[in-house]
């Protein structure tokens, strides 16, 4: 270790007072290296006694390992004019604190060249950094968590969702896609024995991990009611007053359209309330099957009290069922699709197989958005055969 008897230069005794006033340290070394200067701010972040700093090297300041990264930044210095990096300021104690050291070439008035280094402490800044890094490392291994448990709410969601069947002289076409990875629609398709076909479509407001929730609700209870053969306009009433009155929440409120086939499919009871309007084919014309209610689960006054409509159904009959994502769709012009939209993608589809019939729709759907559909979507297609 190399401490020598250093006097201050005249021309820095002049700036001495300047640089003492400086919240950052500050010191200068002659062309050996040697600290010809130390502020009281450098000082006191190396935990050295005043003066103490004067005439060392680097090589009694900083452990043996980091003398070669101070040669380097030096050598860059003397090539560029400055320079400037993250280190570790070694504290008399052997404590180490982050800091950047900015250096540039300075000239006295005798032509001597010196180093004048400003070593600024970032502990602070680092502590910050950690324990960004601590909680980012938290959130990452919540939100894995969060996709674990969405990807399994996603399976269970699915299960609730319409499927393609064949009953009697029946044929069913079922579509189901959530606007997030959950959503807030489920269908029913679901036999009972050889006396019905029961087929629901349902709508819950809003979307994500609640609205499916409550979608996930009304479905079981949807099934206790169907195992004791609540027929459509009944199911609507009971539904309604097993929300409002055990699950009511501000604002939430869901639509529900209920066909239950019978006669081996040529004789429908149609129910609905707040949904959008069954469109029904028939010998190439379409009619609309409103709802005769309003929505279902908030207000007492919007209970079910119409009856349901009672629809002989022909060979070769379809009946279209969907949920508003299908409609309430916008173009690059702010125009809706609209119910008028779909029927008209539904009488150039008619008399294409099931199937192709329910992909001619979603296309004709998606080429009007131009984009992803905003809202979950679901829609089932029945034929009388």
């Amino acid at each position: 270790m190399f401490k020598a008897n250093i006097e201050t230069p005249d021309w820095l005794l002049q700036m001495e007072n300047i640089l003492e006033e400086l919240n950052e340290g500050v010191v200068i070394v002659d062309n050996q290296l040697r600290v010809v200067f130390a502020n009281e701010a450098l000082s006191r972040l190396g935990q050295y006694e005043r003066g103490e700093m004067r005439g060392r090297t680097p090589d009694a300041l900083f452990p043996p390992e980091d003398i070669p990264n101070i040669m380097r930044q030096h050598e860059s210095g003397h090539r560029y004019g400055r320079h400037s990096s993250e280190f570790y300021l070694p504290r008399k104690d052997g404590e180490k604190i982050p800091a950047i050291f900015s250096g540039r070439v300075i000239q006295a008035p005798d032509g001597q060249e010196y180093v004048l280094v400003t070593v600024t402490d970032i502990s602070g800044q680092k502590r910050v950094e950690e324990q960004l890094r601590s909680s980012n490392a938290l959130l990452e291994k919540r939100q894995s968590e969060i996709d674990a448990e969405l990807s399994i709410a996603a399976r269970i969601q699915e299960s609730l969702a319409p499927h393609n069947l064949a009953w009697k002289d029946l044929a069913v076409e079922a579509y189901y896609s959530p606007a997030r990875t959950i959503g807030g629609d489920f269908g029913i398709v679901r036999p009972q024995g050889d006396e019905f076909l029961n087929l629901i479509l349902c709508d819950v407001s809003g979307h994500g991990v609640g609205s499916a929730l409550m979608a996930s609700r009304i479905y079981s209870e949807t099934l206790h009611a169907l195992e004791r053969k609540t027929e459509p306009g009944g199911l609507l009433q009971y539904l309604h007053d097993f929300v409002h009155d055990r699950i009511a929440q501000e604002g939430f409120y869901f639509t529900m359209a209920a066909a239950r086939f019978c006669q081996r499919g040529r004789q429908m009871t149609f129910a609905a309330a707040g949904h959008p309007p069954a469109i029904l084919v028939s010998s190439g014309s379409l009619t609309r099957l409103d709802s005769q209610n309003g929505m279902l689960g908030y207000l007492s006054e919007t209970a079910p009290s119409e009856p349901a409509d009672e629809i002989n159904l022909a060979s070769g009959d379809r009946l279209v069922l969907y949920t508003d994502g299908l409609v309430e769709v916008f173009n690059s012009s702010k125009e809706m699709f609209g119910v008028e939209g779909l029927e008209t993608l539904i009488r150039q589809s008619a008399t294409r197989a099931l199937p192709e019939m329910k992909r001619a729709i979603l296309d004709g759907v998606a080429a009007w958005t131009q984009g992803a559909l905003a809202d979950d979507v679901s829609l089932v297609i029945v034929e009388v055969r």
